[in-house]
């Protein structure tokens, strides 16, 4: 479910609490927190998650980001699937 995180953001910020899994091995982390951005073109995902659910990234694939402060980061690609309110979205 949605909530508002206040301990983390000022003024405080739409979060989804998510179940993240691997498509491969069935491997899943619960109660992932996403910030909500919904202006967003792509899902960013912690990194430390990513890692304990054994997904290796597209190796040929990445997205170039650009913060609102104009820093420039690329990031990796990963197969995963979101569990987000007893519905799946895969990709």
């Amino acid at each position: 479910m949605t909530s508002y995180d206040t301990s983390h953001f000022d003024p405080p910020a739409p979060v989804a609490h998510v179940t993240l899994r691997n498509p491969q091995n069935g491997a899943t982390v619960s109660d992932v927190v996403l910030l909500l951005d919904t202006g967003s073109d792509i899902t960013l995902l912690p990194s430390s998650t990513v890692e304990q659910l054994g997904v290796s990234p597209l190796t040929d694939q990445s997205y170039d980001l650009m913060g609102f402060d104009g820093t420039r980061s690329s990031a990796s690609i990963v197969i995963l699937d979101m569990i987000f309110l007893m519905r799946i979205f895969r990709g």
